[in-house]
């Protein structure tokens, strides 16, 4: 009867802490960062403030070599200095951003003499999605593709 006890105890626990944690509210996971390799750091982070518009955060290195970005109150994105040379980038990895005026952004694209695109390469055009969505392209100063898109909510 003590064998049956020490076995069925220590399982009916498991078993009762699977149960249990199946109960519990699911954590979704959340896009902490993304890191881009940059050549020029200064260039690029200057890009990101001015053009794209997201403020500069507090990064914990302090070595020059690194800035953070505010994407949102939980995402940044990192940008890293030391890459040797500019690389080609596929337009079908982009970071996209969505902004509140479509045109706002297009201004400041032109001011910025910033080249942008629709999804075919259409040069200073916009693709229209299916459901409505407007979308641009262009690139950063190391050529990664970025989206723009009005499906602000």
């Amino acid at each position: 009867m003590k064998k049956i006890v020490l076995i069925a105890l220590p399982l009916a626990l498991i078993i009762c802490g699977f149960s249990i944690k199946a109960l519990l509210p699911k954590k979704n996971t959340l896009l902490n960062h993304i890191a881009l390799h940059v050549y020029d750091l200064q260039k690029s982070t200057i890009f990101y403030e001015q053009i794209v518009q997201l403020d500069s955060i507090p990064e914990p290195f302090h070595d020059g070599k690194h800035t953070w970005l505010s994407v949102s109150p939980t995402s940044h994105l990192h940008l890293i200095s030391g890459a040797e040379q500019h690389t080609t980038h596929d337009k079908f990895t982009h970071l996209c951003f969505t902004v509140p005026s479509m045109d706002d952004f297009i201004s400041r694209l032109n001011k910025g003499q910033v080249p942008y695109e629709n999804w075919v390469g259409a040069k200073s055009s916009i693709t229209t999605r299916v459901d409505g969505i407007k979308q641009i392209y262009f690139q950063d100063p190391d050529g990664y593709w970025i989206e723009i898109n009005d499906d602000y909510k």
